[in-house]
This record gives C-alpha cells, structure tokens and sequence, in this order.
C-alpha cells in the first residue's frame, strides 16, 4: 500500500490525488490537506465571483474527494500544527500543491502607503478569503489605478465596475457587494508596461469589458500598432488585440453619457505611489519597446490614484526547512521533485503560469515520478499514523463530509439570486458543520 500526503486542496492537489488513483487503483491512501475547513483553493477563493462556469470544475474534484481512498484534512496547517518532516515520516511522498497565494510586491517608492493592495488580497476580500476579509478597502475617492495587463487585472476592474444588477448569479460576499455599491470610483485606469501585442488578457475576459452597463472602456488609438502587424500575433493575442481595437473605435460622444470611466494606459511604467500616509497619485514613466522589453523614455507625468491595486503575479510561500527558489517565487525542484520523497506540482512548482486545466498534466506527470520512486510503498504508517498524530495535538480536523455541511449552511443563507454566501470567519465555518 502506498500512503500519499499532498498540501494543498486546489486544482493542483485534485488533480494529482485523481492522477494517484489511475496510477494505483485501490493500492494508494490520499490525504489533502489544508489550512483552512474548506476545500479547492483558488477556485473558491481566485477565480472572480461572476465566473462561476469555471468554478463548476470543483464538481469533478468532488468526484475524487468522495472516493474510498482520497481523504480531506481540513484546518490543519502545514509547519505550525505539524511540519513537512513529520509528514514524510509518515507517508511515501508528500508533495506540495500550495499554489502561489502570495503577491509580487510591486518595488517602487511608496507601496507601503495606506489604500494601496495587491490583487491577492483584494481578491481574496471580496471573494470571502478569511485572511483578508478585513481588509476595508476605501472606495471613497474617484480614482482607482489598476497595474498590470492579465486577466487578473481585468477581474478586479471589472468587479469595481459592475451594477448590483451585474452581479446577480454571483458568489461574492456580502460585505464587499455593499461596499462596491456605495463606491464613489468615477475613473479606472488599467496600467500596463508594454503595449497592446505584449498583453496577458485573453479574448473572454476582454470581451466581458464592452458588455458593461456603466462603463464603456477606453484604448487611445495611438497606442494601437499597425493593423497589419496583428497578422503576426498568435490566434489568441489576435482576438484579444481586435477587442482593444473595438474598445478605441468607440465614439466619445457615447462613453460621454456613461458614469464611470476605464481606460488602457499602455506603454506606461508606474515609477512611485505618491502621498501622505496613503496614495494621491501614481507616477508614470512613458516606455517603448525594445526587443520586447519596455524601456523608459524620460518623459514622466501623474495619475491622480485613491486607491490602487496591483496585479503583478504572485508567489509561492515558503515553508521552513523547503527549498524555495526567491528569484523565481517557488520551490526549488527539478521536473517537480524538491528532495526525496518530497515533491510539488502546479503553481508550487512551475510559478504562476498556466490555466487551472494546465495542472492536470502537471499532477499525472509528477504521480509518474513518484510511482518510479517509491515502487509498492516502504510500509509507512500513512492516515492511522497521521491521526494518533492529529489525536495526541488535539487538531481539530476537518473531513470532506464536514465541509458539505459547511455547503449547505453557505447555500442556506445567500442572497437572492446567488449560489452561497461564504462564511468568511474560520470559527463560523466550523460551527457549520454541526
């Protein structure tokens, strides 16, 4: 019997325990665990609250968490209630799906000041992650700056822009719905390096930006190549690049009668936050491009900011006595093995890359590597092992079925309209489930 641990209860971890199971059939024990009572990760906590078709592929994980063999462990952290050592001590292979939870700092003067975010935690606010629920964002001011050109900051202004009909359907919590619906943001403005061909949004997210009911979004011609050089451009790009084109071909006299205004500032480096205490402004340098690489001009203006974003891309957490590889934001490990017996897969290996759909070849790849390396299994005590463990630390574990009850509670108390209404509160979550 071989007895497997993985970390983490998003799409990385799902997939590999799903991968452990083709490999090994009824000859393989699964345990996920989590930091928190609640399974699948980013889906539940990344991927924006109106997107919930992509949150429906936490149906599939469902099919593997409910198996004989594959076992949620809930609120158990990894390195305070019991480390990675213990956990290799007890199972085969341990392999880390953590993800990347972490921001990219933006590393300008400035980014300390007050109403200034990472889009880690202002996704995680208004998607109901317990870590930042706290985060009261001010939306008071009329002027928010959005860095950053993937999809990533497409979600955050979009949901700063949406009407509280616009959010019908959705999952977003409920204290951050009454606090975009009293937000006094007259003007976004999408903050980007490099140009429109050097984009990270792809066609969709895009698309979603001209079906808005209070916006009309903005592209200064200017900053569009010759139509010509789109030939050049992979499909998708293409596509992406054509609703930009659409979006600068908007008559003004059109966006004049809207309420809120967004527009793409390309070929714009955010230099420094400026203000006292909190930010008033961004400083911008103009770029252009080299090489593909976005160089400084010297000419330099100001963004008036009350609030700014930054979606830059994230990073994975370290966890002591692990590789971790600073420079690249992940943990060191060659193909997915980090040392023996010890492995990671997904965002944890590759850094923040890729579709959620990109972690299944990455977790059946890494299985394969761990079937070659542990053969039948070493006799390790696995799951009896971890629980005398978890018994004799007074761990209050969650199971699979605890967190179906926490489901329903959440389905119980929604809104009108909405799927569920997250408790955002760990010790909620945990009197939910009975």
């Amino acid at each position: 019997m071989r007895h497997i641990a993985i970390i983490g209860s998003g799409p990385a971890g799902y997939y590999t325990a799903e991968a452990a199971q083709k490999q090994w059939g009824d000859d393989v024990r699964v345990d996920i665990f989590d930091m928190l009572p609640v399974p699948y990760g980013l889906i539940r906590t990344g991927v924006a609250p109106d997107h919930q078709s992509i949150k429906g592929v936490s149906r599939r994980y469902e099919q593997t968490a409910l198996s004989e063999n594959v076992r949620f462990v809930g609120n158990v952290k990894i390195g305070e209630h019991v480390s990675v050592e213990e956990l290799q001590e007890l199972y085969d292979a341990v392999v880390l799906a953590t993800g990347a939870p972490r921001d990219r700092q933006l590393g300008v003067p400035g980014d300390h000041l007050g109403n200034v975010f990472g889009s880690a935690a202002f996704v995680g606010w208004y998607n109901g992650h317990p870590e930042f629920t706290a985060l009261e964002p001010d939306l008071s001011g009329h002027t928010a700056v959005v860095i950053g050109m993937g999809n990533v900051a497409l979600d955050v202004t979009r949901i700063l822009s949406k009407t509280r009909e616009e959010f019908s359907g959705s999952d977003i919590v409920g204290h951050a719905l009454e606090s975009l619906m009293a937000s006094k943001i007259k003007r976004i403005v999408i903050l980007g390096r490099r140009g429109p061909h050097q984009i990270m949004m792809t066609p969709k997210e895009l698309g979603e930006m001209g079906h808005l009911s209070r916006t009309a979004p903005w592209v200064d011609p200017r900053d569009l190549p010759d139509e010509g050089e789109d030939a050049l451009l992979e499909p998708g790009i293409r596509k992406s690049v054509s609703h930009l084109r659409s979006f600068a071909a908007i008559p003004e006299s059109h966006r004049a009668d809207l309420p809120l205004e967004v527009e793409f500032d390309f070929f714009a480096a955010p230099k420094a936050l400026l203000g006292e205490g909190r930010v008033e402004a961004v400083e911008v340098e103009r770029t252009k491009i080299e090489a593909g690489r976005a160089v400084g001009t010297g000419e330099f203006y100001e963004i008036p900011a009350s609030l700014v974003v930054s979606c830059i891309g994230y990073q994975t957490s370290p966890i002591p006595g692990v590789p971790f590889d600073e420079r690249a934001g992940r943990f060191a490990n060659d193909g997915g093995r980090i040392l023996p017996g010890l492995y990671c897969v997904g965002w944890a290996r590759r850094g923040p890359s890729g579709t959620i759909g990109t972690n299944r070849p990455d977790g059946f790849a890494v299985i394969e590597m761990i079937a070659s390396d542990i053969g039948g299994g070493a006799g390790k005590k696995g799951r009896p092992g971890f629980d005398n463990l978890a018994e004799g630390r007074e761990l209050d574990v969650v199971t699979f079925r605890d967190w179906k009850k926490i489901e329903e509670a959440e389905a119980a108390r929604a809104r009108a309209g909405a799927p569920r209404e997250k408790f955002v509160d760990i010790a909620e979550m945990i009197r939910a489930r009975g």
